[in-house]
C-alpha cells in the first residue's frame, strides 16, 4: 500500500511542476506529516524531489527527472476507457485503478498537454441517475463486475416477483440504465438480462455456496472462465433487448382525445415513443375534429398505469374507452371540483378555474392556448 502511494506521489510530481504538502494530502487521501515522511523516503531512494519553502512552496522534482513506471496495466487500461463515468468506476470498485491510469497517461504526456484530462472533465460529464432518484450501489456490484472482466462463471441467487431463484450465468457485460444496473449474461445458451440490485447472492461457479458478499475471486479454483462468444456485441444486444422490453410491456390500448396542448404534453406524461408513434399515426389519419382535438390510440402498460400518467393531462386529455377508465377519470373529475368547490369560495371565479376561468389560457373548452 505504501509503495504504491510513493509511486503515486512521483506520478503527481511529475505530471504537475508543484504541488504542496496540502494538495498532496488530499490527492493521496493520507495527512500533511505522512506526505512530508513518503517525500524524506523518495529523497533517500534517489528520487530528487525538492521542497520550496514558504507562502508559495510546495514539492517538485527538479533535474528533468522522469520515472519509467508509466505502463498502464490491464486494469488501469480498461478501467480508463470507462474514466468519463466516474460514479460507475466508483461502484464497480475501479476508481483506483483509473486514478493511477489517469496519473500515468499525464506523466507520459508533454507538458502542454498535462492539463487535457483536465479540460476534458470541465467540459464533459456525465450524470447516470434519472431525475428525483436517489442512486443506490447494489451491494454485489464490484464482485459481478470481477466476474465480467475475468470472463468468470457464477452462481447467482435472484429474486423474480416473489421467488427466489439460483442460476449459474456467464457474465458477459454490465449497463447502468439511468442510475440502474444491469448484467446481461448467457444461461443455458440463451443471453437474458437482470437487475444486479435483485440479486440477493454471487459466488463462483462451482463453489456450491452463493454467498451475499459478492466476493469471485476464487472462481479459477471452482468454476472457472468461460469461453466468450466474440461475436457478442453488448451495445447491440441492449439496444435489441431494450426495444423488446419497451415493446413487451405496453400490452393494452388507450383512446383519448387531446386538445393540442395535450398534444405537446403527452410525450412527457407517458412512455415517449409510444406516444410519438401514437400522435403521428393519428395525424396521418387526419383525426382532428372540429375543435383542433386529436384523437388518438395510446399503447400502455395497464389501466393502472394508464391512469397515474394521463390523470397530469387535466383537462388536457379526454378520455373516450376504455369505458371503465373514462369513468375513474370521471369520477376523479368530480372529486376533484367538489374539493376546490369548498373552502370559502377558494378556486371560484375566473382566476381559480370555475365556470368563468376556462377559454384558451386556462385549458378551456377551446383547448389549449399558446
Amino acid at each position: 500500500m505504501r509503495a504504491a502511494r510513493l509511486i503515486r506521489m512521483v506520478l503527481l510530481l511529475q505530471a504537475r511542476p508543484s504541488m504542496t504538502a496540502a494538495e498532496l494530502a488530499r490527492e493521496l487521501e493520507v495527512s500533511e506529516r505522512t506526505v512530508a515522511r513518503d517525500v524524506l523516503s523518495l529523497s533517500e531512494a534517489g528520487v530528487p524531489v525538492y521542497a520550496d519553502r514558504g507562502r508559495a512552496g510546495g514539492y517538485r522534482l527538479i533535474g528533468g527527472y522522469r520515472t519509467r513506471l508509466t505502463g498502464l496495466g490491464r486494469s488501469e487500461a480498461e478501467a480508463l476507457f470507462l474514466s468519463g463515468v466516474p460514479s460507475a468506476l466508483r461502484e464497480m470498485g475501479l476508481a483506483d485503478a483509473a486514478s493511477a491510469a489517469r496519473l500515468k497517461v499525464s506523466a507520459a504526456l508533454l507538458p502542454e498537454l498535462r492539463d487535457a484530462a483536465k479540460g476534458a472533465a470541465q467540459r464533459f460529464h456525465l450524470d447516470a441517475p434519472a431525475w428525483y432518484q436517489e442512486p443506490e450501489t447494489p451491494a454485489l456490484l464490484p464482485g459481478i463486475a470481477d466476474a465480467v472482466w475475468d470472463d468468470r462463471r457464477i452462481t447467482a441467487r435472484y429474486l423474480r416477483k416473489d421467488t427466489e431463484v439460483e442460476r449459474e450465468l456467464e457474465p458477459y457485460g454490465l449497463v447502468l440504465k439511468a442510475g440502474v444496473w444491469y448484467l446481461a449474461a448467457r444461461t443455458q445458451g440463451d443471453y437474458r438480462v437482470y437487475r444486479v440490485d435483485r440479486f440477493t447472492a454471487v459466488a463462483p461457479a462451482g463453489s456450491g455456496n452463493a454467498s451475499g458478499a459478492g466476493d469471485a475471486d476464487d472462481s479459477d479454483q471452482a468454476g472457472g472462465r468461460f469461453a466468450r462468444d466474440v461475436s457478442f456485441d453488448l451495445p447491440e444486444f441492449w439496444a435489441q433487448r431494450a426495444a423488446q422490453f419497451a415493446r413487451s410491456i405496453l400490452r393494452e390500448e388507450v383512446v383519448l382525445r387531446l386538445s393540442p396542448r395535450g398534444v405537446r404534453q403527452l410525450p412527457y406524461v407517458t412512455e415517449r415513443a409510444a406516444a410519438r408513434e401514437a400522435i403521428e399515426r393519428a395525424q396521418s389519419a387526419d383525426g382532428l375534429d372540429e375543435h383542433g382535438r386529436l384523437t388518438v390510440t395510446l399503447a400502455v402498460e395497464s389501466a393502472e398505469v394508464a391512469y397515474a400518467q394521463l390523470l397530469t393531462l387535466g383537462p388536457e386529455g379526454d378520455i373516450l374507452a376504455p369505458p371503465e377508465l373514462r369513468e375513474r377519470f370521471a369520477s376523479a373529475a368530480r372529486r376533484m371540483a367538489a374539493l376546490y368547490a369548498e373552502g370559502n369560495g377558494a378556486g371560484t371565479g375566473p382566476d381559480g378555474g370555475g365556470p368563468d376561468g376556462g377559454g384558451p389560457d386556462r385549458g378551456g373548452p377551446d383547448g389549449s392556448g399558446p
